[in-house]
């Protein structure tokens, strides 16, 4: 088993005394928690890992303050070998394990997969949350590389 993660537009995840339905994305990820651990502020901590994709027909609060959604889920996605044009991104990916908050995340990545070197490296990289949710809604890998490498360009400062 496992829950839906989707991006939050407009609206609250916490309903207090409302039960409108906030405003959410039309898809999100199938996600499965791997860890959780207590906070030093006494609250759980968990670490999710996201899976298969979904696409969201319907959103609605239930009488609980639970939002819930009707999807249909999409093929996962089978993985892509690297391509020498796409190594940069692993280069960055690499130099980002270093990073002290990274290596306690215990991060598995497989790098001869394209797709999972594309999508760690957003999950990872100080964007936006739109444009984190646009990356993630690609359907082809040449158009998420190319996208990925020109705002890795613009942050590096290299976009000329």
């Amino acid at each position: 088993t496992g829950f839906g993660v989707v991006w939050l537009r407009e609206g609250s995840e916490v309903s207090g005394s409302s039960h409108n339905t906030p405003d959410v994305g039309k898809y999100g990820t199938h996600a499965r928690i791997t860890d959780f651990d207590q906070l030093p502020n006494g609250l759980l901590g968990i670490t999710i890992r996201g899976e298969e994709r979904f696409d969201i027909a319907e959103v609605w609060r239930d009488s609980s303050g639970l939002i819930r959604a009707k999807v249909s889920m999409e093929a996962p996605l089978a993985p892509a070998s690297m391509t020498d044009d796409w190594r940069s991104l692993e280069i960055v990916l690499r130099g980002l394990e270093s990073h002290p908050h990274i290596q306690r995340m215990n991060l598995t990545i497989d790098y001869n997969n394209a797709w999972e070197v594309a999508f760690t490296l957003i999950q990872l990289l100080p964007f936006d949350e739109a444009i984190k949710y646009e990356l993630l809604g690609l359907s082809t890998l040449d158009e998420l590389i190319v996208e990925l490498d020109i705002l890795l360009n613009q942050i590096s400062g290299e976009d000329g």
